[in-house]
């Protein structure tokens, strides 16, 4: 059985994420078994284009949503307030 790359754990995490909820990349990083982890899961999700994974429920730790690869921060943040987790 192939294990699964780092990415994939990332992203699959992130595909759990419910729609109105947010993780931050530490919380990410946790789930998934790689406490401290957190900017790279940031690196993850900077290059992440595959629409099923709705990388901008990743958060920053201090609450703020960050950037985002598909319309800037402010992009992510009505995204997120669409979906009512802000």
């Amino acid at each position: 059985m192939k294990r699964s790359s780092f990415a994939d754990r990332v992203r699959d995490a992130v595909r759990q994420i419910p729609k109105g909820e947010t993780r931050s990349y530490g919380e990410v990083a946790r789930a998934i078994g790689y406490p401290g982890a957190a900017r790279a899961v940031g690196t993850v999700m900077k290059n992440n284009y595959d629409p099923s994974v709705p990388c901008h429920r990743v958060v920053r730790a201090d609450g703020r949503v960050g950037e985002y690869n598909r319309g800037g921060e402010r992009a992510k943040k009505r995204l997120l307030e669409k979906e009512g987790a802000l």
